[in-house]
């Protein structure tokens, strides 16, 4: 009896719309492909957008509330909210990427990926517990659609998806994680500020993998990396690669400086 391939356990993810149903297709998908369980086969189209719960409402970036001042709770609770949409989307974001690229790349490739999509709902689970603890849950406030926009845009070319997901919209969590650390840390939320530290981890090994790949393609075309990168991101990231950076840290994820400084 043939196995189901992997694009067909990469859809369920992405049509889950409801968070625990997501993170339990995430999590499914992961632990299958690791148990050998799923062909390296594409039989499967990607839809064009994931299914989204009725909450939180969407809106424009511009649109958005102001998340409060200082550490006041409601200022954390914002905050926390508006890390657990973007760790939801990046669940569907790792696996759009399997579905709809893994084809092109050596089983390694779905390997690092299943890793990042498996480690992006554990970290949405950490958020939305968080809330609950705080009298909240994810949908109680809106958010916006930003990181899926950057996934339409660059829905047609691996390199481009891998230069701008993880190597400026990922390195950018890098940068600005610490500063929100030390925030909720002033405001005696070392909970949170735990939950943050662990994930930022994660999210240095994340940014490394889209590294990693995006030069091994571009090694393989006889392409110079970093000018590659720039002329993609360019073309498909609708703002702009600005300081301040965590150098360090993107260092350590393989991302230096002679990528993003020329941009900034």
């Amino acid at each position: 009896m043939a196995r189901p391939d992997i694009a067909s356990a990469v859809r369920a993810v992405l049509l889950a719309a409801e968070p625990r149903d997501k993170v339990f297709a995430a999590r499914a998908a992961a632990r299958d492909w690791r148990l050998g369980r799923l062909d390296h086969r594409f039989d499967c189209a990607m839809p064009d957008r994931p299914a989204r719960p009725a909450e939180p409402e969407l809106l424009p970036a511009r649109h958005m509330p102001r998340r409060g001042k200082g550490g006041s709770e409601r200022a954390r609770i914002a905050m926390l909210h508006a890390l657990a949409h973007i760790e939801f989307t990046a669940i569907d974001l790792a696996f759009d990427l399997i579905g709809r690229f893994g084809g092109e790349f050596v089983r390694d490739f779905v390997d690092d990926w299943m890793r990042v999509g498996a480690e992006e709902a554990m970290h949405f689970a950490l958020l939305d517990r968080r809330l609950r603890a705080l009298g909240s849950r994810y949908g109680a406030l809106p958010a916006h659609d930003g990181l899926w926009e950057a996934a339409e845009s660059t829905a047609h070319d691996a390199l481009a998806r891998l230069a701008v997901v993880p190597m400026v919209l990922e390195a950018r969590g890098l940068d600005v994680t610490p500063m929100t650390i030390d925030r909720f840390e002033a405001a005696g939320d070392v909970t949170s500020a735990r939950i943050l530290a662990r994930i930022m981890d994660d999210e240095v090994r994340h940014v490394g993998f889209g590294v990693t790949w995006f030069e091994s393609r571009c090694k393989q075309a006889n392409i110079a990396p970093q000018q590659h990168w720039k002329q993609l991101v360019s073309r498909h990231f609708n703002g702009r690669v600005k300081p301040p950076f965590n150098d360090s840290a993107r260092r350590r994820a393989g991302l230096t400086r002679d990528f993003y400084s020329l941009l900034a």
